[in-house]
């Protein structure tokens, strides 16, 4: 990314710039800004911005340690991405802005200048050693180069290995002033440099040899037209939409579903939900569904087809062993029937029905029997949200304990369906109490569920939220290639896929909310990121290409997880990322990804390369490759692109002209 450096600024004229920026840096030392001013630009802007106050340069001091010490303070509190200490700062203020950047979630770089020439390489490997013992997040290393010579040895340091700091990749900026040094400022992009600096024009250059932004923009990016969309609105979220047709279905009176959209999935729900003998009609965007409620006899069902949609099988497992006693055939095509329906057997025998095979298409024989159970979660949470709405309707209580609990959010948003149709369900999570009370869903080791029998479904009306899975694909290319608003998320939703903002803050995205609730993901330089992703299993495939525009190595936990999605999904990110060029392997359940800044690939020749890629029918898998194109050498083709209808059939016509 380009830096722009903006010296001897106003305030009005800082905020009449930044929205022309990819990203700024602020020099409190010679732009005249009170307190009040410092404070609103770094806690206003979407733009990452680097707060830089120096308190010596090369005609020896500019302002004092302590003025300096307070501007950054200021800046730092309000929210800035970045702050800039000179490594030769006192060690008790040093202590205290370390200190204060961890608090405030601050990327500290430490800076260290040479104004005279380039030392030795030792002398080099000193300063750059020093700047990560003094806590530095990026360091900046910055000599005078006055030969050839001198750029080779500043270029040198992406070479050398620090005992202390895994690597490189992200990490440094090494480059040299002068015109001798004129190229290691773009050359230190293509070697990992999270960003370099440029100047508006040669007059507002900061430093001798400092190149313009709009030059070392066409130098970088060349005809790259990016991806910027806004005013966006995604699609109704499949999970919300099956569970409440479903629970309309079974209720007494009719129910309104505003904000519904059409895909697969939720269609094969309606058409499940018209077999249990529902009426469903539907209003431009509304659901109207009258329910079969009271039950109070057998439905005698023979035959339910979940098309293609596992949430919708196994939802339907449970409730029909409840109210329906014939034994009955639940059918489905495509990808469905290659899908193993992971622990099912033994999770409905301890309730009485017995399953006939693994697969689609199968039997169900035996009425649910209420009671008491332990299953094992670590296959899913789909078959446990189909008991959890089939118990309430059986004629004795019932207490349901989860082992092992994956996908937590889609277990508490079948909670969350049943209550607006008036089922009540007591639950109790065990783990980490510090990580349940922060909202962690990995600190969760059990849940135990008490159900209270003979319930009824009562009509209800509600709003189907947007879909955040479906976001996701758009957030993660606004946050590698340019910028996205995407109107109508919940950012308090309890769907598992809000885990994308999660995710982007992880690799340095800027996430923020515009008035009106719109969510807006801005380009900046990304790291590389830990995150686990067992409770959002969808998400994987975005988020490991996603993890290939990040410098140094990301891991993502879950692997485990995929094998039973629409493909096997674990293999099929591998096999994708390997054909693209990305170094990824897998390491037990976790993947890893070697990735690069969107600039080191584009300067180093290393784009995701492009050629014939298939989505072994999978919508997630198609809509990563989707992001891929945008940063591939060459168009990218895939082979099957209809396979996003089972949940935005509407996808490619939107990313591609967004």
């Amino acid at each position: 990314m380009i830096c722009t450096s903006l010296q001897n600024k106003t305030y009005d004229a800082i905020l009449e710039l930044l929205p022309r920026l990819e990203m700024a840096e602020i020099r409190l030392d010679s732009c005249k800004l009170t307190d009040s001013q410092i404070e609103d630009l770094f806690g206003q802007t979407d733009i990452p911005l680097i707060a830089t106050c120096r308190a010596s340069n090369a005609s020896g001091p500019a302002i004092g340690w302590t003025e300096a010490e307070h501007k950054l303070t200021i800046a730092v509190q309000a929210g800035a991405r970045f702050a800039d200490l000179e490594i030769e700062a006192p060690a008790d203020y040093s202590r205290r802005f370390q200190k204060l950047c961890r608090e405030c979630g601050t990327s500290l770089i430490r800076s260290h200048h040479d104004f005279v020439g380039t030392p030795d390489e030792k002398g080099l490997q000193i300063a750059l050693a020093r700047c990560f013992r003094y806590g530095a997040d990026i360091a900046k290393i910055v000599t005078t180069c006055h030969s050839p010579e001198d750029a080779a040895r500043i270029e040198s340091l992406y070479s050398i290995i620090l005992e202390d700091v895994d690597s490189l990749q992200g990490r440094l900026i090494a480059f040299g002033m002068g015109e001798a040094g004129r190229s290691t400022r773009i050359e230190c992009l293509k070697r990992g440099a999270p960003f370099t600096y440029a100047a508006l024009s040669d007059s507002d250059a900061t430093a001798p040899g400092q190149p313009v932004t709009e030059k070392l923009r066409k130098a970088i990016y060349g005809d790259m037209k990016g991806f910027h969309c806004k005013g966006l609105r995604m699609p109704a979220s499949k999970s919300f939409a099956q569970r409440a047709i479903l629970a309309a279905a079974l209720a007494e009176g009719t129910s309104h579903l505003y904000d519904y959209s059409p895909c697969e999935d939720s269609e094969a729900a309606l058409q499940a939900a018209r077999s249990l003998g529902a009426s469903v009609e539907q209003d431009g965007s509304t659901l109207i569904i009258t329910g079969i409620g009271p039950i109070t006899h057998d439905l005698g069902l023979q035959l339910l087809n979940a098309g293609e949609s596992g949430l919708l099988s196994r939802l339907s497992i449970p409730v029909l062993s409840a109210i329906n006693g014939t034994p009955f055939a639940l059918e489905g095509y495509g990808t469905l029937t290659r899908r193993p329906m992971n622990e099912a057997a033994s999770i409905m025998a301890a309730f009485g029905v017995l399953l006939s095979d693994n697969h689609v298409p199968l039997t169900v024989r035996g009425r649910l029997i209420p009671g008491n159970a332990e299953v094992n979660g670590a296959g899913g949470s789909q078959l446990i949200s189909g008991l959890l709405m089939a118990l309430p309707l059986c004629d004795k209580d019932s207490s349901l304990y989860v082992s092992e609990p994956k996908s937590l959010p889609y277990m508490y948003i079948t909670l969350d369906v049943l209550r607006h149709f008036g089922i009540s369900t007591r639950s109790e999570m065990e783990g980490d109490a510090q990580m349940l009370e922060n909202e962690d869903w990995s600190g969760c080791t059990g849940i135990s569920f008490k159900i209270r029998g003979r319930q009824k479904y009562k009509a209800a009306d509600l709003s189907i939220e947007s879909d955040w899975s479906a976001a996701a694909a758009f957030l993660a290319a606004g946050a590698v290639f340019g910028s996205a608003e995407i109107e109508g998320l919940d950012m308090k939703s309890i769907q598992a896929d809000i885990a994308i903002i999660d995710v982007l803050v992880e690799a340095g995205a800027m996430v923020s909310q515009l008035e009106g609730g719109t969510v807006c993901v801005r380009r900046a330089p990304l790291d590389a990121f830990t995150f686990d992703l067992n409770h959002a299993p969808d998400l994987f495939p975005v988020v490991a290409v996603l993890a290939a525009f990040c410098a140094g190595e990301s891991r993502l936990a879950g692997l485990g997880r995929l094998a039973g999605k629409e493909s096997d999904r674990a293999a099929a990110i591998i096999e994708m990322l390997r054909q693209a060029g990305v170094e990824t392997y897998a390491d037990g359940d976790i993947l890893v990804v070697q990735g690069e800044s969107l600039s080191s690939r584009l300067l180093s020749g290393r784009l995701l390369k492009g050629g014939a890629y298939t989505s072994r029918h999978d919508h997630r898998m198609a809509m990563a490759l989707a992001l891929a194109s945008l940063g591939a050498d060459g168009p990218i083709d895939i082979d099957d692109t209809a396979c996003v209808a089972k949940s935005f059939p509407e996808f490619f016509e939107v990313f591609q002209n967004k």
